[in-house]
């Protein structure tokens, strides 16, 4: 029967909180697993977790108080309800509660229904999961249960297109000799299908009555999250058998091409490996968050500063005048002295001026990165139309950091390259296969070659197989021994599956792509791996079926890089068949072969020199004897409990020696599309690639010639290949020397030493002239990453254009990752495509996943995915380069807004006796940040642009801004406080001024609190939304719409506020009938308001105006050439409409307009490429970058932690 297929469990949960409400054992943490076969009664006495998951944070109950008390966590939020208590004290508030209640819980009621809709459905999914059915032997009898009832020691029943209820330990199946089949994509994103096998005495019990007399128990290893890792024993019988991976059916998985199967529960819920993988995600945050951090300390230190001056303002004043108002404006019955007096003013005053860190503000930061992240997701020049997949945020907020990268640290295979391989080259017995030579002898290019091998003669080749060499398949029909072994290694060395689903037409599935290259090239060949069981293999040879006994897989794995397979012919010779890793094999290879292995090494070499992936293959022969002898220490390690895998790596070791070496492939992985001109445009916007590869030396280098990494044109490529501490810090030393040594005089006017004054050691590397890259291999980067050799390790490599790190592990990825960002000040991202890139990708701090061949573990633990390396062009330069843009700019005026704002109180303190009377009304302090100035603030922070998307591409320079950290920094802070202070000094002593002598229109005096208080209020909004106006880059219908929506709304609810209509619905708050409307038909208030916009506005103007003159910078730049190409467009569309006439005319007169010549001469209007615009003629708008950089450069600290000693020869 054939379930219809479920909804799986979604690796999204992975970063929800994981809560359980589970039992530990009573003896405390669990060192093994027991569990017996159809005994709950014993089981339950361990106290192991049910099968129940909880994924969810909340319940009905707990909801209100957790997460509330999870909100007050933030800094911000609890700061804001100390102000809220403030001011329900009456004695110090002079401002109502509403003011500070509604934004507060505003925020509070939009993150609670955020958090309440994402526990919902995390709720929503616990309950499908846990309610689903599965059949349980209970009492000899299958029942359905739901999988939240599930006990470990139970024994369930699977069928075809079933999810895995729990860790399973497979019994039998409905397959010969206890097989089946399952779909892993959940837990490792791999779709091909892998094949678990129950062990032999157990395969036969699949009869319901037998399974229900089965009473064996299970030790094994505690629940953990290894998904590839599994050891244990079952007892049987006064037997034991050993248990591994190959027997586990895990959570997640999905049974495929098998009918049914049986299983023992060994680990339930929480305790199975898919929910032990289930961990968090490591939070990051950018450098702005940091930087907003420190300078919301110090606007809080400012706070406390005024209102200080203004406490200390109003002690003296009521010790000195306000005593003598005592009659008519007594004390408050607390107040007993002008001191206390004094310190209430404080508080008071730390109220009224709070605005200038207003809650919004953090709303709003997190609205326009949800925008900016919607925009990744949106957009379409970032969809792989072949794979039908769309690039994907996975976070909110990391975008602006997008803006500001330095170090790119890349995996190549998969990432750089496609990951789909094909079998191009070989080496069989010293002989070369692979390379189409002319009639002369030459070796033919792709274009130049004949028609591909025609495999006409084998019905069972692969049609999409193409290889270009006649001379093997010549070979190969000739009989030549050597070739046949060679092929007959490739059909039976593997893990593949085979599928038939017609006579004739096989289906590979294949555990990597480079195992499936090589099956395939076999079968095309005349080797055809036909199908597999337990112990057989079949194989047709040359037409001829030939079943091989298979007594043994030595699977491979990272650390040994090899596999083999011992088989039994029909003749009953053993043969060991085994492919690897040169580095690896070679050594292992016997003495007799070394004239073979001197050619094969030749042919390596020069298979690795044009970017192939190569592989070793070898054979040796196995007496029957010597066999039987070796397998009882193979069983004897495989039963070990204790470092099973090491004994059995020990054992392994012991019988893949004194190999007869066969001979070599070379498999092709192609670039990607789009890299090599991608990997152009990044360096161009300075930014640094460091390629990290498991791939060896030679293949990792042909790779970054391929993609335009490194290049003929560099100065030198420093090749690191030292085995000892000693030799890779004496390579260092030479890399470092010869840099200097070229760089003693550089171009462009410069002589070194004018361009290094002062510097530290890693800004004069970092400084000198040419360009250099740095090839390491992995055994010599792990003698430098140590912590005496780090700093020399990256000082060199900071100071090359490209490094490449060869055949490296993941966590040395990771550590080289954590290096630069340990040292250097420069943000990091780490891009790559597979489970051994994860440590990378999280190390870093923007982490993004290739969706591509090796599954979508990379995917899962990104920051950002897609499915091609070329996108990460746009993702930087158009979409970080915005991002990073619009939340700088988004800041600044944020910050000048509220002081403007703010600090009008302040200097109404000194005209009011400090009282801490606030000169607006507490409904336009309640509305100023919500409703009049929220808006248009939030569609420039969302929509804003400096130039096009295609300009950001054409102009890679554009981007380094970012990367200096010029546009929000603590310098652009302070500016932009000044120009708010500014602001509030004229906005209150104008209309202050004029209010002193004006009248109104009838002769009675103009000046009155609330008139004031409408007259600055307006010219505020007014300033404001005309300096927004200046601020917006890119104007589009939202951004008209929400700048003048505000003044509208904010004019009607001021009407509104002061209109006969609320006054009579709540007469004790909106006391002031017509006020508004009385003040705003005076001439003298608009005259007023007029003026003080003006003043405010136009310094920003003037400056403005002369800073795009005089010192443009290169975004202005640009955006001034585009200007200049549209009005020759337009021109030349006006000169093609003028008719022809009789006379002929000069086209000189149409073509060219005055001044066009200078225009010529400055270089403004030439369409440079990106690497002239890099020294743009313009000085004024070439050089800003550059000093700037320089002045970083001689102000960042050096990695060595202030270690500026010279370099010594």
């Amino acid at each position: 029967m054939t379930v219809p297929k479920e909804k799986p469990e979604k690796w999204a949960r992975a970063g929800a909180p994981l809560s359980w409400s589970r039992k530990k054992p009573s003896w405390g943490t669990e060192e093994e697993r027991r569990a017996r076969a159809n005994d709950r009664e014993y089981n339950e006495k361990f106290q192991y977790a049910s099968n129940c998951i909880k994924t969810s944070k909340y319940n009905i109950l707990t909801f209100l108080p957790v997460n509330l008390f999870e909100q007050f966590q933030e800094v911000a939020n609890t700061y804001f309800l100390f102000l809220l208590i403030l001011q329900l004290i009456p004695q110090i508030s002079s401002l109502s509660w509403f003011t500070t209640i509604v934004p507060l819980v505003l925020v509070l009621t939009i993150t609670a229904v955020k958090d309440a809709t994402d526990d919902y459905f995390r709720h929503k999914s616990d309950n499908q999961v846990n309610n689903r059915q599965s059949q349980v032997l209970i009492n000899g009898i299958l029942q359905q249960e739901q999988w939240m009832n599930v006990c470990v020691g139970d024994i369930i029943k699977l069928e075809n297109n079933q999810f895995v209820a729990a860790d399973l330990l497979l019994l039998s199946s409905s397959e010969p000799h206890g097989l089946c089949y399952i779909e892993t994509a959940e837990l490792d994103g791999e779709t091909n299908m892998k094949v678990r096998q129950a062990i032999p005495v157990t395969s036969e019990l699949g009869d319901i009555s037998k399974l229900a007399k089965f009473d064996g128990e299970v030790i094994c290893e505690p629940p953990n999250n290894k998904l590839d890792k599994f050891s244990g024993t079952l007892y049987w019988k006064e037997n034991k058998f050993s248990l591994s991976n190959q027997n586990m059916l895990l959570r997640g998985c999905v049974l495929r091409n098998t009918e049914w199967c049986f299983g023992l529960v060994i680990f339930a819920g929480p305790d199975t490996k898919l929910m032990q993988n289930s961990g968090r995600t490591k939070f990051k945050r950018t450098s702005i968050d940091r930087l907003m951090n420190t300078l919301v300390l110090w606007i809080f230190g400012f706070l406390v500063c005024m209102g200080v001056i203004l406490a200390i303002g109003n002690a003296i004043w009521e010790y000195k005048v306000g005593t003598r108002f005592q009659v008519y404006l007594p004390w408050d019955e607390a107040v007993d002295s002008a001191f206390f007096s004094g310190f209430l003013s404080f508080w008071s005053y730390i109220i009224i001026l709070n605005t200038v860190v207003p809650i919004s503000l953090y709303v709003s930061v997190e609205v326009i990165r949800l925008g900016h992240s919607y925009f990744i997701n949106w957009d379409k020049k970032m969809f792989c139309m072949k794979k039908r997949t769309p690039a994907e945020a996975r976070t909110t907020t990391l975008n602006e950091e997008l803006g500001q990268v330095e170090y790119i640290f890349s995996d190549k295979t998969g990432t750089l390259t496609q990951n789909i391989m094909v079998f191009n080259k070989c080496s069989i017995n010293g002989h070369s296969y692979g390379d189409v030579f002319d009639v002369l002898g030459h070796k033919a290019e792709l274009g130049e070659r004949p028609e591909p091998v025609d495999f006409s003669f084998n019905p069972l080749a692969d049609k999409k197989f193409l290889f270009w060499d006649p001379t093997l398949l010549e070979a190969v029909k000739m009989g030549d021994p050597h070739t046949h072994e060679f092929f007959r290694l490739l059909s039976l060395c593997h893990t593949v599956m085979s599928e038939e689903k017609n006579e004739g037409e096989l289906y590979y599935k294949a555990q990597s792509p480079d195992e499936g290259a090589l099956v395939t090239a076999a079968r095309n060949f005349g080797f055809v791996f036909r199908f597999r069981t337990p112990k057989t293999i079949t194989v047709h040879e040359m037409g001829t079926a030939i079943t091989y006994q298979l007594l043994a897989i030595l699977d491979f794995n990272n650390i040994r890089k090899r596999m083999s397979v011992i088989v039994r012919n029909p003749e009953g010779k053993i043969r060991l068949y085994c492919k690897g890793a040169d580095t690896i094999l070679l050594d292992r290879l016997h003495h007799s072969t070394q004239e073979l292995l001197n050619a094969t090494t030749d042919h390596l070499n020069e298979y690795a020199g044009e970017g192939l992936r190569t592989l070793v293959l070898a054979y040796k022969d196995l007496d029957e004897e010597y066999y039987e002898e070796w397998a009882d220490r193979r069983l004897q390690a495989s039963l070990a409990q204790d470092s099973r895998e090491d004994r059995l790596a020990s054992v392994y070791e012991e019988i893949e020696s004194d190999l007869m070496l066969l001979g070599a492939t070379a498999i092709e992985d192609k670039l990607q599309q789009g890299v090599p001109e991608t990997i152009a445009l990044l360096t161009l916007a300075n930014i640094k690639i460091w390629v990290l590869t498991g791939d060896k030396q030679e293949t990792a280098v042909n790779i970054g010639y391929s993609c335009k990494m490194l290049t003929d044109d560099m100065s030198e490529v420093f090749v690191v290949t030292g085995h000892t501490v000693l030799e890779v810090r004496e390579e260092l030393r030479k890399a470092r020397e010869k840099m200097m040594d070229l760089s003693r005089t550089i171009g462009n006017g410069f002589t070194f030493h004018e361009k290094l004054t002062s510097s530290k050691l890693t800004s004069v590397l970092e400084a000198v002239a040419g360009e250099y890259a740095l090839v390491i291999n992995g055994h010599s980067l792990a003698h430098a990453l140590e912590a005496d050799m780090e700093l020399e390790f990256l000082e060199t490599a900071c100071a090359c254009k490209a490094v490449i790190c060869c055949r490296v592990t993941p966590l040395q990825k990771a550590q080289v990752v954590e290096l630069v960002k340990k040292y250097k000040k420069a943000v990091t991202l780490a891009i790559g495509d597979g489970a051994n890139d994860v440590s990378m990708i999280k190390t870093a701090h923007i982490g993004v996943g290739i969706s591509g061949q090796e599954g979508i573990q990379a995917v899962l633990a990104s920051d950002y995915s897609f499915s091609q390396f070329k996108f990460l062009q746009r993702l930087l330069l158009v979409h970080g380069r915005w991002s990073y843009l619009r939340m700088c700019k988004f800041l600044c005026y944020f910050f000048y807004k509220n002081f403007a704002f703010t600090m009008v109180h302040f200097w109404f303190g000194f005209f009011c006796g400090f009282s801490a009377q606030t000169v607006y009304d507490q409904y336009f302090i309640t509305l100023y940040n919500i409703v009049y100035t929220s808006l248009p603030v939030l569609a420039m922070g969302v929509f804003d642009q400096d130039v096009p998307e295609q300009r950001s591409m054409e102009y890679p320079k554009l981007y380094e801004p970012g990367q200096l950290n010029l546009l929000f920094n603590k310098r652009e802070f302070f500016i932009c406080i000044a120009q708010g202070i500014y602001t509030s000094v004229l906005m209150f002593f104008i209309p202050y001024g004029v209010f002193a002598e004006a009248t109104r229109d009838d002769g009675t005096q103009l000046a009155d609190y609330q008139s004031f208080a409408v007259t600055v209020a307006t010219s505020l909004v007014i300033v404001v939304s005309v300096q927004i106006g200046l601020d917006t880059g890119y104007w589009t219908a939202i951004n008209h719409f929400f700048i003048w929506g505000s003044l509208a709304v904010y004019f009607a609810i001021l009407f509104a506020m002061h209109s006969k209509g609320l006054f009579g619905l709540f007469p004790n708050q909106f006391r002031f009938v017509g006020n508004a409307q009385n003040t705003l038909a005076q001439p003298t208030v608009w005259l007023t308001i007029v003026l003080t916009t003006v003043v405010c506005i136009m310094p920003v103007v003037a400056f403005r105006f002369l800073k795009l003159n005089l010192k443009p910078d290169l975004s202005d730049t640009v955006r001034y050439t585009q200007l200049v190409r549209k009005k020759q467009k337009a021109q030349h569309r006006c000169m093609r409409r003028v008719g022809r006439t009789g006379s002929r005319r000069s086209g000189y007169a149409f073509s060219h307009q005055e001044g066009f010549g200078e225009l010529i001469m400055s270089g403004k209007n030439m369409r440079l490429s990106s690497l002239a615009l890099s020294s743009f003629t313009t000085r004024s708008s070439s050089s800003w970058i550059e000093s700037l950089r320089r002045k970083k450069s001689d102000s960042a600290s050096s990695p060595s932690g202030g270690a500026d000693k010279p370099l010594k020869g």
